[in-house]
């Protein structure tokens, strides 16, 4: 674990506008920089960067934070990759916690199978250009798919002689560990104890994951009539998982998140094929189907998918599967089918960009749609297949968590298939309550498997929308919170955004004196903004919705008086990437508002606006809590339990009360 001393020296040396500038023109606004946003098609300049509070952000998009953010938004890096990145450029040596033995051991097994793979990405191209082999088998047989030479070196890729053993003589000679050329997959041990190569004999793609590291390869053989496998890839190891990486994902993402979408196919060559063309923002899961680990590295990038099938629509059977499980995440889904006879590799290359998206623009079904089609035009006049059928499109509707789109989609299906709404209706809702429950269900376990029956907390009611979500870590980091509020939308009520005026006034001032109190041996204090909110909420046992704002509130209380503290230094450069996020966020909007507003007067307005919005924010989450309390009770399964009825019925009444003493001492009236 990075040391958080190095965190601050990289946060203390890393300059905003020559960050940024690696990326985007700036120029120069007044006492800011504005540019285009790297992160959406941006017309006109909406992305400022302020040198002053070494801060950037789009103010079309909303993307932006410190330099850290920026980088792990631009590069999809994690914070520590970051800050490695910012570490490199400045020169700033990483002080790392100390590990344990085992840590240590870990950590120095992946570094050299990395190390391994880097060299063997390296060796391979280098029997491609310079070895008399590479340059007339595999390079000829890249020009022969039409694949130029600047394309080849983007992708790296390389060429394996014939001899068996080359790659594992050359690396024992350089010092690398057979230990490590066999874990990577990278040679084969024989029974006499020698190594050979996996990959001799073929070509060579080398995977990358979303930040350039090479964790496998995957070699194809050139001879037509080898008895041996056309693919080979690496096996699984301590680096490398087939189902959590995409082919092509490195060199896509900045296309996919500029253009807010993405193409997925089948193999590798029609990744290739497809950049040369100009389309970049396409990736590859190599035939196989799709994983939920997959599907959610997509989803950091964008939630439209467009899926590219073969002529023939053969291969689309195999994936149906993992289609509804992209649907399930929210994503939007369409399928483009090519001509007969015709890949996304053969018809790219046959094609330019602009006549490549126009067919897209123009041919491209949105999947419910196709999939209806598709199954429709099987089933012909069979009555058990069409009903199968209905069935079939149902489930694929219910795993769409938005009520009006799947409400939508059942009434498009219902007219091509000629059928009453009703019916889709009914049985699309089999799968959303069986979809809803499954989620109820592990919420429950999770929140309850670790307490007493009787102290069972209460647990969130599921919405007509979506399912309750289980408590994150950050929520347990924070201590015990009780609630029958979900998760879920919490954005849209008001009880939240009078959480987030708080939060703010926290992150902004937290430490900053707000009252002055005598403690019992006469001596007077400060009071500062955080002490105050904290202890106010304390007094009616009430406390943030939301995991994270508690933990913004636990760690500054336990920081507070640390020399030199400030809660905006401390939150903004927090190694919990979404707690540095707010923080940025919060920040950002004081410093847009702070060109009409002065600071100082914001300031001098707290002892105001803090008691103010205190009681606000407790009225408005109590009177939440009774509305999912009353909720609870109408819900079948604790009215068959006496004791948790009970315990429901007794929650209400102290909520109301409480209600009743907040509204006196705010002088208004509850009806």
């Amino acid at each position: 674990m990075i040391d958080r001393s190095t965190v601050d020296k990289v946060m203390d040396a890393a300059n905003i506008v020559e960050v940024v500038s690696e990326f985007v023109t700036l120029k120069k606004r007044g006492v800011n920089y504005v540019g285009l946003c790297p992160f959406h098609d941006d017309k006109t300049p909406s992305f400022y960067v302020s040198p002053a509070k070494n801060l950037c952000k789009c103010f079309a998009c909303g993307k932006g934070g410190n330099t850290v953010h920026f980088i792990m938004e631009h590069e999809q890096m994690t914070f520590p990759e970051a800050i490695r990145w910012l570490a490199k450029k400045y020169h700033i040596e990483i002080e790392e916690k100390e590990l344990t033995a085992e840590e240590v051991a870990q950590q120095n097994t992946r570094e050299s199978l990395f190390v391994v793979n880097e060299f063997a990405k390296e060796y391979f191209q280098q029997i491609l250009y310079n070895h008399a082999a590479g340059r007339s088998i595999g390079m000829a047989y890249f020009h022969q798919r039409g694949i130029r030479d600047d394309i080849i070196r983007k992708f790296q890729l390389g060429y394996s002689t014939d001899s068996s053993d080359a790659l594992a003589k050359e690396a024992s000679q350089k010092g690398y560990k057979r230990e490590y050329l066999v874990k990577t997959g990278l040679c084969l041990e024989k029974e006499n104890g020698t190594l050979r190569d996996r990959f001799w004999g073929r070509v060579i793609y080398p995977w990358h994951t979303v930040t350039g590291k090479v964790v496998a390869f995957s070699g194809r053989v050139l001879q037509s009539n080898a008895k041996t496998a056309k693919y080979v890839n690496s096996p699984e190891s301590e680096i490398y998982q087939k189902r959590k990486e995409l082919y092509g994902i490195y060199f896509a993402k900045q296309a996919i998140i500029k253009q807010d979408k993405c193409f997925l196919v089948e193999g590798q060559m029609d990744v290739i094929s497809m950049h040369q063309s100009g389309i970049e923002n396409v990736v590859a899961n190599s035939g196989t189907a799709l994983t939920q680990e997959q599907i959610k590295l997509l989803h950091r990038f964008t939630n439209n998918i467009t899926l590219l099938y073969d002529g023939d629509s053969a291969g689309i059977h195999a994936s149906l599967r993992g289609i509804d499980m992209l649907l399930s995440e929210g994503m939007n889904i369409k399928v483009l089918l090519l001509p007969n006879g015709e890949d996304p590799d053969s018809f790219s290359r046959s094609h330019n960009a602009a006549e490549f998206r126009q067919f897209i623009a123009e041919r491209e079904e949105d999947f419910i749609r196709f999939k209806t089609r598709l199954l429709l035009d099987e089933a012909e006049n069979d009555p058990i297949k069409r009903a199968q059928l209905v069935a079939n499109i149902a489930q694929s509707i219910g795993q769409i968590p938005n009520k009006i789109v799947r409400f939508t989609y059942t009434q498009e299906c219902a007219t091509l298939l000629h059928i009453s709404e009703k019916i889709i209706l009914e049985e699309c809702e089999k799968y959303v309550k069986k979809r809803r429950q499954a989620f109820f269900n592990s919420s429950l376990e999770e929140k309850t498997s670790a307490l007493p029956v009787d102290d069972a907390p209460p647990i969130n009611v599921p919405t007509e929308e979506c399912p309750p979500t289980p408590l994150s870590k950050a929520a347990k980091d924070a201590g015990d919170y009780q609630t029958y509020i979900p998760e879920i939308e919490r954005e849209k009520l008001l009880f939240y955004t009078q959480e987030v005026e708080l939060i703010k006034s926290i992150v902004r001032y937290g430490e900053l004196p707000l009252y002055k109190i005598r403690s019992d041996d006469g001596q007077s204090r400060d009071l500062s903004v955080i002490e105050y909110i904290a202890n106010d909420l304390k007094q009616d046992d009430l406390q943030f919705h939301h995991p994270l704002h508690r933990k913004i509130v636990a760690e500054g209380l336990a920081h507070l008086h640390d020399e030199g503290f400030t809660c905006e230094r401390y939150f903004l450069t927090h190694p919990d990437q979404r707690i540095s996020r707010i923080a940025a966020e919060l920040i950002s909007e004081r410093y847009e508002l702070s060109r009409r507003y002065e600071m100082n007067t914001e300031k001098d307005r707290l002892v105001h606006i803090i008691p103010q919005n205190l009681i606000n924010f407790k009225l408005s989450i109590i009177e939440e809590e009774m509305k999912h309390t009353a909720l609870l009770l109408s819900n079948p399964g604790p009215m068959k339990d006496g004791s948790r009825t009970k315990e429901i019925m007794l929650r209400y009444k102290e909520l109301s009360t409480l209600m009743a003493k907040i509204a006196e001492k705010a002088g208004r009236v509850v009806i």
